[in-house]
């Protein structure tokens, strides 16, 4: 896991100061791993460290902190004996005070004292690791003697998604909240979208929507599901001719077969696109679609969209 600065700048953005609680360490079972953050504000909460009595308490405990505008603490709960739970585990929890970004690193590890009784200077083992990062890239979570070094979440995968119909609007819903996404998000009309839009996705409208494609990066993820056959086909060629990463595109093997044949009568290689999408196991509906999309995308290390998203 990884500190996401992409989201603590939005709800710093949104609601001013917030608490951030990471799991720092655990022991045993416990409801999530090391690295998982929730961030905390007077009325609400982004995240989630595994819900029930822990997440419970640990966001009273944050909120009492935001409200005094408390130091950063460290503090280990024991799951049976302090909250009654069953997982047999315990966690160490660090809570943390944000009220801007200036201190947290654009990229590679974010190391600091999160500990009352922390060592005075960083231990050396996080220094070994924070010369790593930047010379190898190597980076990965480190809690030792009172100081938390995490990884700054790499820069955000570009994924556009043309057409806001029903599965346009499943994609979005179950990759929006996904850490390491930058989602664009383009349709024909503002009327196509849903009000309210989820936090963070970019939208675009465009009469012809194919217009748009040369503002797309290079290293950008495609997936094209809009309402019109003629479209789709467009934005295919279009974007054979721009370039991608990935490219996904909706619809039936006769559908693929048709986009097929014309995509290489203009001059293309169509095998760059995959088509169709989603896992035929789980079925046709939009959030099934959606659910395997994103499964595919989770599941893979680099940039490009699995090529196991194809039926």
């Amino acid at each position: 896991m990884s500190l996401d600065r992409p989201a603590l700048g939005r709800a710093l953005a949104a609601h001013g100061a917030v608490m951030r609680v990471v799991i720092c360490a655990h022991q045993g079972s416990a409801p999530r791993e090391a690295g998982t953050a929730m961030l905390v504000w007077a009325t609400g909460q982004d995240g989630t460290i595994g819900g029930g009595a822990l997440e419970f308490e640990a966001t009273r405990k944050a909120r009492v902190m935001l409200a005094e505008g408390a130091a950063p603490r460290i503090e280990r709960i024991a799951l049976g004996p302090a909250l009654n739970q069953c997982c047999g585990g315990a966690v160490t929890l660090g809570f943390e005070l944000f009220a801007d970004l200036s201190g947290v690193p654009e990229t590679g590890l974010h190391a600091r004292p999160l500990a009352r009784d922390a060592a005075p200077e960083m231990p050396m083992p996080l220094r070994r690791a924070l010369r790593a990062a930047r010379g190898e890239g190597v980076a990965g979570l480190r809690f030792l003697d009172g100081w938390l070094a995490e990884p700054v979440i790499d820069p955000a995968r570009p994924v556009w998604i043309w057409g806001a119909g029903h599965v346009g609007r499943a994609l979005v819903q179950v990759l929006a909240p996904l850490p390491g996404l930058a989602l664009t998000w383009i349709d024909t009309a503002p009327d196509r979208f849903p009000d309210p839009v989820p936090d963070g996705v970019r939208v675009l409208s465009a009469a012809n929507p194919g217009a748009l494609v040369p503002q797309a990066p290079a290293e950008a993820q495609h997936l094209i599901l809009t309402f019109s056959h003629a479209l789709d086909l467009d934005l295919c060629h279009r974007l054979l001719g721009h370039g991608f990463a990935a490219c996904g595109l909706i619809g039936s093997h006769s559908k693929w077969a048709r986009f097929r044949s014309r995509l290489s009568a203009l001059g293309h290689d169509p095998t760059r696109i995959t088509s169709p999408i989603g896992d035929p196991a789980l079925g046709k509906h939009p959030q099934a679609i959606a659910i395997s999309v994103a499964a595919a995308i989770l599941q893979r290390s680099t940039p490009a969209l699995a090529r196991e998203i194809a039926s």
